[in-house]
This record gives structure tokens, sequence and C-alpha cells, in this order.
């Protein structure tokens, strides 16, 4: 690479003209707020705003219902954020003369707060939005999706959110875009500062204000919500402060705004207009309206738990009501009161009928989740003298780790809401002789993770990965958070060898193998090969065969048969079992083989049972059909001359949505039981033709 040399005449283009893309944000509302509060503005005007006590009534009673549906839910992001979606909302919505869209770009970078601008809207009626559209949050049904989502709910979303610190740099092309085309129109964009922590967060934080800076941006606002707070706890505590990255905010070229208020509504409302004036003043310079808000606030309770009551803490409607009130120090409008009760009611009455009903015997092997044979394995390795390290990115908790780096807190390093970073630390890790374990949720892993690992395995020194919440095993988070394109994206990777995890009986043995290998290669004088470890979220059995064993590179045959063979891996292993026993009844004889080693096809195995078969195969991945694992089988099959009549299940090439379970989201995309059946009968009854 070198300069530029090419010589080329200068020629004058023809102004600049975007496409004719027509709008799809819902209006400006017609009407004010139904629950609201009046504060003057700068010129000592009154305006009236969205009352944030009933924005976060509204997720509160909005977040039960996901709960009592099975979905998991967001408090303290929406609660610290109420006071500055009001007055975002109140701003934006005061536009006459045209739609509040054509004066406002809004990018919400904060998907975890999501809910919050939903319970705002609804309250203005905004895009038709009522209460009763709230009860459907997260559910199958609904486009309030549990992150923001541009695909479904294009009235609502202009740009989808989830991964936090991708939003940011998009919010940068909308104004690098206005400006342009030179309208008249500033960007708004929130950001957490959880997400400030990420790379793209902060290439966007420099490139603004430079940009700006050469007179190409239209105005643009950053509004950050700085409450020291993330998934597992306290930022500086956990990681490192963020304050210097806030304070070098100047330096950088940005107007900084500090209001210590973050939950002060005219505080934060007089705070908004001077960044709006700021920056419509001079665009050349980008405004970062920062905020000192309290993550949980408006409960006492996630007010002072360490991590603000980052997901909802109630885990049933018993308390609801008291929540409701304490919002409103003991005053809350009857109508969010009576539907609290109305939930507590209803719970109550599930309660009493479970009590009621017969005992039901629990028959069936214990589960439990995945994520313990990790912990496990990590254990017994440093008992037995491997050095292993844990690298996290703020979700130990839920990739299972975390019992681990509690066992031994000198092996663990969280370096914050990173994943790219993360595995790049681990690398030099790795390169001086550690076993470093890296761990988020696989959508993070394999998005903002894909270089760091293809350079892990360019510079010699593996790593294993242990991402979590494949597929749609993140039902309710939405599609921003639902991995579906993993396996295609690291199974290429040279020297790096994927595994698709079913239990916690196979989870603790390969992970252990996998660092008895690594440490066997490095020591011997070999590379060695990273290990990419996929599992899911739910519960399932420890072990799916008595007497398991789990032998590296090789597939597990859990039934024999004779006329169709099911093979699959990770989270839909139980599926192709229960779908064996259908078409048992039917007379219809399946091999189910679990498949864990990916991008390394146990041949002799699967090839067998396929010519066992008279070449009958369905195989099925919680992943997209295109370049994921039936088509890395297909291929081998076929490359090692077996005659195959299959069927290949998976994601048909769309995103997926917010559902309470994932089982919701396998039946409608026929992965569930259902979808083993009836592709096992179209192959036999084809094979009768």
């Amino acid at each position: 690479m070198g300069a530029h040399t090419v010589v080329a005449e200068t020629l004058e283009a023809k102004p600049l003209q975007p496409l004719k893309v027509t709008p799809r944000l819902a209006g400006t509302p017609k009407n004010p707020p139904k629950y609201s509060v009046t504060v003057s503005d700068r010129a000592g005007q009154p305006v009236t705003v969205a009352d944030p006590r009933a924005t976060r009534a509204l997720v509160a009673l909005m977040d039960m219902h996901a709960v009592m549906g099975g979905a998991a839910c967001h408090w303290g992001g929406p609660a610290a954020l109420a006071e500055a979606s009001a007055a975002i909302h109140a701003l934006m919505f005061s536009v006459s003369g045209r739609e509040w869209f054509d004066a406002y770009n809004f990018v919400n970078d904060a998907g975890h707060a999501e809910n919050g601008i939903y319970a705002v809207r609804a309250n203005y009626g905004f895009d038709g939005l009522t209460f009763d559209d709230l009860k459907n949050f997260r559910s199958l049904k609904s486009k309030l999706t549990g992150h923001g989502e541009s695909h479904l709910n294009p009235e609502g979303v202009l740009l989808s959110n989830g991964p936090l610190g991708s939003s940011l740099p998009q919010a940068q092309g909308l104004a690098l875009a206005d400006g342009l085309l030179r309208r008249d129109r500033a960007t708004l964009c929130i950001l957490s500062d959880g997400a400030a922590m990420e790379g793209e967060a902060k290439e966007a934080l420099a490139a603004i204000p430079g940009l700006a800076g050469k007179a190409l941006l239209a105005p643009f606002v950053l509004i950050i919500s700085d409450n020291d707070t993330k998934l597992s706890g306290r930022i500086t505590k956990d990681s490192f402060s963020m304050t210097p990255t806030f304070e070098a905010l100047t330096t950088l070229g940005w107007h900084v705004i500090k209001e210590a208020r973050g939950n002060d509504l005219p505080a934060v409302y007089h705070a908004l207009e001077d960044a709006l004036s700021a920056a419509r003043n001079n665009p050349n310079k980008p405004v970062a309206l920062w905020l000192k808000t309290v993550k949980g606030y408006g409960i006492k309770a996630t007010e002072e738990n360490a991590a603000g009551g980052h997901g909802f803490p109630l885990g049933n409607a018993d308390k609801l009501p008291d929540w409701i009130n304490e919002i409103y120090s003991g005053a809350a409008p009857e109508e969010f009161v009576t539907w609290a009760r109305a939930l507590r009611q209803q719970w109550l009455d599930k309660e009493a009928a479970k009590k009621a009903a017969p005992p039901v015997t629990v028959s069936g092997p214990k589960k439990t989740k995945i994520q313990e044979g990790l912990s496990r394995a990590a254990i017994r390795a440093v008992q037995d003298g491997y050095p292993v390290f844990s690298v996290s990115a703020d979700l130990a908790g839920s990739t299972g780790i975390a019992a681990f780096q509690k066992t031994y807190p000198d092996r663990a390093l969280d370096v914050g809401i990173a994943e790219a970073n993360m595995v790049s630390t681990a690398t030099g890790l790795a390169k001086l002789g550690l076993i470093p374990l890296v761990d988020t949720f696989a959508q993070f892993g394999v998005t903002k993770g894909l270089l760091p690992l293809t350079m892990t395995a360019i510079s010699q020194a593996p790593v294993i990965a242990l991402f979590s919440h494949t597929g749609f095993q993140d039902a309710a988070d939405g599609a921003s958070h639902q991995a579906s394109t993993y396996f295609a994206a690291v199974s290429p990777i040279p020297r790096t060898i994927v595994i698709a995890l079913s239990c916690a009986g196979e989870a603790e043995a390969y992970l252990y193998q996998a660092i008895q290998r690594i440490a066997a290669d490095r020591e011997a004088g070999r590379d060695g090969e990273s290990v990419v470890f996929f599992l899911g979220r739910e519960n399932y059995p420890v072990a799916w065969q008595d007497n398991a064993r789990y032998e590296w590179g090789r597939a597990q045959v859990l039934r024999e048969g004779t006329d169709v063979t099911l093979v699959t891996n990770g989270p839909l292993v139980g599926k192709a079992l229960a779908a064996a026993d259908q078409l048992a009844a039917d007379g219809v004889s399946a091999t189910v083989i679990n498949s864990p080693f990916v991008n390394r096809i146990d041949l002799p195995t699967i090839s067998a049972a396929v010519r066992k078969t008279k070449g009958r195969v369905v195989v099925a991945e919680d992943h997209q059909l295109n370049s994921g694992f039936g088509a890395q089988l297909f291929h081998a099959l076929i490359n090692a001359g077996v005659s195959i009549s299959g069927r290949s299940l998976g994601i048909p090439g769309v995103f997926g949505q917010s559902a309470y379970t994932a089982d919701e989201l396998y039946d409608k995309y026929g992965l569930g039981t259902a979808g083993f059946v009836s592709a096992a009968r179209a192959l036999l009854s084809k094979s009768d033709v």
C-alpha cells in the first residue's frame, strides 16, 4: 500500500440528489401527552412534557406482561433516561410547519432503554399507540420488540439498535447526508456510558467532531447517560472509569455540556435546549450533553442495586402495585394502580390454580443450563495446573463463566463492554503462554469479534471462545441480539474449531479437552487451534444418553434407525429426539445424531448412518439456511461420494423478532419437533414414488 498515484481529470458533477425515499416514520402527534407535567423553557414560557413518572410506571407494567409471558426485560436503563426522553420528545414534537422527522433525526443507541421510548410515545398516542398495545411488548404478535427494530417497526424506529455502540456511527452517517444535502435537520443520538466503551463508538466519537470541523455535518447532539453502571455492576469497580473518556471529548472537538442533575426534568430540558441551540448556531462543532443519571431511578431498591436493576427485577406481580405507588411517591394515577392490581390478581389466580391442581410428577432426566458445565471444566483445569485466564466483556453471569471468576478472581478480567478488545487482549495472553477464555453473546462475539478472532489464528495465539444465546435462544431481545450467521462467520477461519453445545455434560467434557489440546500443542511447539463454543440459554438434560462419551471430533449417535437420519446440534437436539418418538409411533425408524463439531464433520459416523437409511437425511440448525451447518454437512457428504436425499431446516433468510420463548420462533420457522417430522415424512414420501 502506498500513496494515491492515479492521475485523473477533475470533473464537475451534477448537484447531489438523493433517491426519492418515502419516509415511513409516523407523523407528529396531534395531542399532548395523556399524563404530563409543565416546565418553563429558557424563555420562561410553559412547556407541556410527558411525565417521567408515567414513563416509569408504563415500563414497569409492560415489563410485567412480558415477564408473565416468559420473557426477560429491562428496567434500569429506561428508568435512568425517562427525563431525557421526555425532554427530547417534547422538543421534537413541538415542531410546527413540517413533520418532526423533517426537523430531527432521532437515534437511540441505548437499546436497553427502547421500552421507555415506547412508553413515552404511547403516552402521546404516537403512531396510534395505546396503553393496551404495551401489554404485548416483546411478544411474537407485537412490533414493539425488545430493542428498536426498523424492519418490524419502521413507523417508530429510524435505525435499529441493540448491539451497543452500533447506532452512533450510523447517526454520524445521517448527519453527514444532511450536511451534504444542505438540509435543515439536527441529529439527536442517545448513548449510554457502557456503549461508549465499544470500539465502533469510540471511532465515531473521534470522527464526528473531525468531520463537523470540515463543515461536512448537519447539527449533531449526543445525549450521554452516565451512571457508571453496566449489566453486571459498576463500570469503574468492575473495569475502569469512563470519566477520562468523557472529559476527553472536549479535546476531540466536542462542545461538552455537563448536567449533573440528569434525573431533574427542568434541568435536563434546559440543558437540551442549550445543546440544540449551540449545535444549530455552530454545526461545525457537535455537542455532547453529558448527563449524570441514576440507573433504576424511581425505585429505591434498584437505585441502590449494583447493576441498577438492569433487567426487570420483579419475577411476578405480587409487589407491582407497591412499585407503581413508589414511582409516584404514593399518589399514582388510578389507571396505573388498577392495571397493576389486575396483573397481581392474575398472578394470584395462577398460583391458586397451581396449588389446587393435582401434583404433577416430573419425569425424565435432570435439566440444567449448559453454562454450568463450562465453569466446572475451567475450575478443574486450573486445579490440574493449566494456565487458564478468563477475559470477559460484561456478560460473565449470562455466559456461565462467572462461577469460575468468583472461584479464581485473580484469574479473571472484565474489559467492559468491548468485545473486540476482549478477544484481542486474549490473543496477547495466548501468545505469551496462557490459555485465555473469552465470553459474550454469540451475536456480539461473531460480529464485533470476528476480525480479532481471525487475527488470533494468524498470530498463532489460540483462544477459547464461549459464545452463548445463539440463534432464537435469545428470543425476547429480538433480531439485533439473535445470532443467526454465527456458523457461517467463524467456520471458514483456518486453525479454528467450531463446536455447538447441547448439554452441560458435553460442555464440561469438550471445554476441558480443548484446554488440554491447546496446552499439548503449545508445549510441543505447535501453533494450536482456537476453539469457538456456541451454546443456548435454556435448560437441557445434563446428558442426552446414559454413560455418554464425548470423544473429540466425533458425533454422537443418540438413537439408531433404518428409515431416515436426523442430524442436528445445539438447542435442537431435544427436538430431533422428540421427532424420532413421533415418527416411531407411525412405524418410522429414525437415527438421531448430535453433531457438535460444526466445521469438522465426523464423516465416518454420519456417512455410515446415512447409507443405512438409504441416503435419507434431515439436517436442522438454529441458524440461517445459507452457509450454515447443513451446507457444510451436505458439502462434506457429497465430496465423500455419499448419495443423499436431503432436507435442510433452518432460518429461511429472514431476521427474527421478539417472542416470549424460543419455542415460539422455532415453531414459526419450522424448527420445532413438527418441522423434523414433516421433513422426514416428505423424504419418505419422495422415496416411495
